[in-house]
């Protein structure tokens, strides 16, 4: 906490934490400051498709009694958090940002990462709004409408978990919950300019299953490292309903945190061989990779050395996006969101032989990056090639135009039916890393000189999240981050 940061709702988890512990704030005191900032912002943004205030302040007042008598439930406990609105959350209802779902329920189970944030104290007050079912990298739905970019409203936090970073960069609340098929905790924490973090497939136990399957990651999205480190502390907790969790590891990932990056490898890669980026994300990205020279890090350029997947990742969440709606009949499908519809159509039409392509090429990406980090400890690439957008489009050209740099980037080698641009198109730097499930994070690395956000992209081998999130920190402690109030 500065020294001149006095309203409690833009403490940090790990500040909150501290002076519960002392005695000289209450969660009470910071969840009213909360919800008195949310009245303040929420309409300009719209980063909530539900908030309840009152229960809010009912578990705040009981986090209260328990400081008091020095019986926290966790390390977590009277700390405000939002869940996005694809995770089960009880006794609230979980719309998927979708008119096909319905408010009645009953709503009587949290998925894991919501049962153990709320095992261990924290003030959930909210639920934070999703592109529907998820299915691209901006968040508007036709159940919330558009979210928008608090640094300039006209632009998108991008998605799919957009309105949890836009919630996290107003400081409403302190720990947020995203997930992450293809970049929806990076590229929304890259547009906003606060961290996000995408773990290991299989760190964070996900339940009900993704329709997109082994893509799918659920993460935080904090204004610092510390806290996101403490947050999956709190939700790497394994959870019987998903056998395809990893395995207990009873560890505090802020243990180690402040280790530096001193004696590590790491590569970093403008492009990956294959990305156009914009001139200030570029200069932006130049001027993190010295700063991990600087902090004694053996740093050298290296593209991993593999083609854009796009091909196999569009294949992927197509077909993914056609088993989602399977149940739907003609009435339910007229109110999607027109691009949910077509994907899911355009999937629905990818052949066995088509699909199995797609897992091969999958395999060689994985065993691609497997050997890569055998010479390299870490990846650094920009998180996101552009800043952020106008909102309310899919991809910056409009509706389902063109990518990033006015042109295709598609693999047409496995379904040829699926060549028109979308969302991935001008994500070139994140879905790849959903295909070889390793841990990522996007981390604030300046401003375009329009004001907008970037973000640097860190990428460790699998299972390496400690270490994802060490040179996360020293990349902080070296530039710390600025907030929208800074």
């Amino acid at each position: 906490m500065t020294e001149t940061q006095t309203d409690p709702a833009l403490f940090s988890a790990a500040d909150c934490l501290n002076l519960y512990r002392a005695g000289r704030v209450s969660p009470v005191e910071v969840m009213q400051a909360v919800l008195a900032r949310l009245a303040s912002m929420d309409a300009a943004v719209n980063p909530f498709t539900l908030t309840d205030p009152e229960a809010a302040l009912e578990a705040a007042r009981q986090s209260e009694n328990r400081w008091r008598a020095g019986k926290p439930l966790g390390p977590v406990d009277g700390v405000p958090a939002t869940v996005k609105d694809l995770l089960l959350t009880r006794g609230w209802p979980t719309r998927r940002g979708s008119l096909t779902t319905d408010d009645a329920g009953p709503w009587e189970d949290d998925a894991p990462a919501v049962a153990r944030l709320r095992e261990q104290g924290a003030v959930i007050f909210a639920k934070t709004t999703t592109p529907e079912f998820g299915w691209k990298g901006v968040t508007d739905s036709p159940l919330t409408g558009v979210t928008r970019n608090p640094w300039n409203t006209a632009m998108t936090p991008g998605g799919s978990s957009g309105g949890a970073a836009a919630a996290a960069a107003l400081g409403l609340g302190a720990l947020h919950i995203g997930t992450d098929g293809g970049g929806s905790v990076r590229i929304p924490a890259a547009f906003t300019g606060v961290f996000g973090f995408k773990p290991s497939f299989g760190r964070v136990p996900l339940w009900p299953a993704s329709a997109f399957g082994s893509l799918s990651h659920a993460g935080p999205i904090t204004r610092t490292v510390e806290d996101a480190a403490l947050m999956l502390t709190v939700i790497a907790a394994p959870d019987h309903r998903d056998w395809q969790a990893l395995p207990r590891q009873d560890r505090d990932y802020r243990d180690g945190l402040d280790g530096g990056v001193r004696g590590l490898r790491i590569a970093y890669s403008r492009d990956l061989g294959f990305a156009s980026v914009d001139a200030d994300v570029a200069r932006n990205f130049t001027a993190a990779v010295e700063v991990f020279a600087g902090l004694g890090a053996h740093v050298a350029e290296a593209d991993p050395g593999f083609d854009d997947p796009i091909g196999m990742f569009k294949t992927h969440w197509y077909a993914g996006a056609a088993f989602a709606l399977k149940h739907l009949d003609d009435a339910g499908r007229a109110k999607l969101d027109p691009g949910l519809a077509d994907i899911a159509e355009r999937g629905g039409r990818i052949s066995l032989s088509e699909y199995q392509a797609a897992v091969e090429a999958r395999n060689i990406l994985g065993e691609r990056m497997s050997r890569f980090h055998g010479d390299y400890d870490l990846l650094l690439t920009p998180a996101m090639p552009i800043p952020a957008f106008e909102a309310g489009r899919e991809t910056p050209g409009g509706g389902t135009g063109e990518g990033a740099d006015g042109q295709s980037n598609i693999e047409s080698n496995i379904e040829s039916n699926i060549e028109e641009a979308r969302w991935m198109d001008w994500t070139p730097f994140t879905y790849p890393f959903n295909l070889t499930q390793q841990p990522a994070c996007s981390a604030p690395s300046g401003f375009t000189p329009a004001g907008l956000p970037t973000g640097l992209q860190i990428i460790g081998p699998r299972h390496a999240d400690a270490l994802v999130l060490r040179a996360a920190r020293a990349f902080e402690t070296a530039r710390p981050f600025v907030m929208l109030w800074d």
